[in-house]
């Protein structure tokens, strides 16, 4: 079937292509550890903390600022910790600071 000329929503160019399915499971995945330690981080901090990308048994958290990378950072030992009590393989947690561009 041609679908040069159809639309395709989504979740079925997902399910179609095995790249885009294994990105859909690594985020869904992502989200599900950030939800697990969402807990451990302060609440007044937790907006400004995303799920990242995972690469194997590391993960990375997309931070809003500096001042709440330097938080997470202490927190990084617990997070690890708990993840890994809730099954998850984790040997690391990368931080990465997303920096606002002008418009």
């Amino acid at each position: 079937m041609n679908r040069r000329h159809h639309a395709v929503s989504l979740l079925q160019a997902s399910q179609d292509s095995p790249t885009l399915a294994r990105l859909t499971e690594l985020t869904r995945d992502s989200a599900a550890r950030l939800k697990a330690v969402e807990s451990l981080i302060p609440a007044a901090l937790f907006s400004a903390v995303k799920a990242g990308p995972i690469e194997g048994p590391v993960w990375c958290l997309l931070l809003d600022n500096n001042a709440a990378a330097a938080k997470i950072r202490q927190l990084l030992p617990a997070l690890q910790s708990h993840l890994r009590v809730k099954g998850w393989e984790v040997n690391s947690i990368r931080l990465k600071v997303q920096v606002a561009r002008p418009r």
